[in-house]
């Protein structure tokens, strides 16, 4: 092999390796003199690669360097990348594991918004929630309650263990005074006849309101008295 043709061997090598993509002929060819033999030279850069790591193959007419056959499996790498889940798919997650079976319609009931099926596709596919047959009433709906793996994620030895209503106010994850209390409260407080003390705030702002009345009544008397005194 002459000098000549070994530079233009390593050329070729060279401007395979360093392209991201396969290369098209016409622009290996390109960088070469005018009678080089592109061809020839592609196909010994493939004979020297034949029993390397990596194989020199051709794409219809482009090239390029791809990892053995034999050796790409023991290539391959799994990473797990945690995602967070969503608020949509926390609050859906505590339904269930609270009120289990529970079915789709009644999870949207407790949480007042519809369900995507995206939501229950990302509990399922954590393997936190798995269907428990039907429930036997018109449609026969599919029931859903928490898996083995959901115990095992958060620690828990049963269902059982999970934290009741004083243990979530104790930890700050629930308020001292729940949602629909405190509703009840204001529905009881709009309908409920006033106490003592707001029934004497109420008088003494109608005695108030009675007293700037009357003052204006009679400043507007006085001022008709003069003009009827301006008139004579």
């Amino acid at each position: 092999m002459g000098e000549d043709r070994f530079q233009l061997l390593r050329l070729v090598e060279a401007m395979l390796f360093a392209s991201a993509v396969p290369m098209p002929e016409k622009t290996l060819a390109a960088r070469l003199p005018e009678d080089a033999d592109i061809k020839g030279l592609l196909e010994e850069v493939a004979g020297l690669y034949a029993n390397r790591g990596v194989h020199l193959v051709q794409l219809e007419d482009h090239w390029a360097f791809r990892t053995a056959p034999d050796l790409a499996g023991r290539l391959q790498l799994e990473t797990i990348v945690p995602r967070k889940l969503s608020r949509a798919a926390i609050e859906t997650l505590a339904i269930i594991a609270y009120h289990q079976p529970v079915t789709r319609a009644e999870i949207e009931e407790i949480r007042g918004v519809a369900l995507s099926r995206g939501t229950l596709d990302t509990l399922l596919e954590a393997t936190w929630i798995k269907p428990k047959g039907r429930r036997q009433t018109p449609g026969r709906p599919v029931t859903w309650v928490t898996t083995d793996a959901f115990l095992d994620h958060f620690g828990l030895e049963s269902c059982e263990a999970l934290p009741g209503m004083e243990e979530l106010r104790a930890a700050g994850l629930l308020d001292a005074r729940s949602a629909i209390s405190t509703l009840g409260a204001q529905a009881m407080a709009a309908v409920a006849p006033p106490e003592e003390d707001e029934a004497e705030e109420d008088a003494g702002e109608d005695k108030e309101t009675g007293d700037f009345e009357a003052a204006v009544a009679a400043a507007e008397a006085e001022v008709e008295e003069d003009d009827e005194s301006d008139r004579q």
